[in-house]
């Protein structure tokens, strides 16, 4: 396990299909669910983000993904070595995910979490009934079996931002 310095700042990624292995290894060590994770990094492995150490050793150390289903998408995979907690790198991660979803046009995000109700508020997301769920997303593999249905499902409504806001306006005018 990677040791942390303070003179040492993980670089921030997409990951790559070889990353798999690792992030899988993040989350069972978070005690998070791999399910779905390798056909995601299979199709579009862009659509994680990881923390890379920059000392030689090209540790990951964080990671967070993103499922995207139509016009909204799930928040998943969220997870942090544990001696790289409180470094920000989750913060960083959960910044990266809602920035990269707002300029696909993304209109909302959803999460499900057991432990982290607490933590995702600070970025704009909030506590919904899981039966206000859009289908596409009722529809993951996460919210359909992977997580318990005791986990809280939260949603952040996205801003699009102008390029997109402008392929909408033209394509509503025809």
């Amino acid at each position: 396990m990677a040791q942390p310095h303070s003179h040492m700042t993980p670089q921030i990624r997409h990951a790559v299909s070889a990353d798999l292995t690792e992030i899988e290894r993040l989350l069972r060590d978070a005690g998070l669910t791999t399910a779905g994770v390798a056909e995601i990094m299979s199709a579009t492995p862009s659509r994680f983000f990881v923390a890379e150490t920059t000392d030689g050793t090209g540790a990951l150390v964080a990671v967070a993904g993103l499922e995207v289903c139509c016009d909204n998408a799930l928040l998943r995979s969220v997870a942090v070595d544990p001696e790289w907690q409180r470094h920000g790198l989750g913060r960083e991660l959960v910044q990266r995910i809602v920035c990269h979803a707002e300029e696909r046009g993304i209109r909302a995000l959803y999460l499900l979490t057991m432990t982290a109700e607490h933590y995702f508020p600070r970025f704009g997301f909030e506590a919904v009934d899981r039966a206000a769920v859009p289908a596409d997303i009722a529809e993951t593999l996460e919210f359909k079996s992977a997580c318990p249905t005791t986990a809280v499902a939260m949603q952040r409504t996205l801003h699009m931002n102008a390029a997109h806001r402008n392929d909408h306006d033209v394509a509503d005018r025809r």
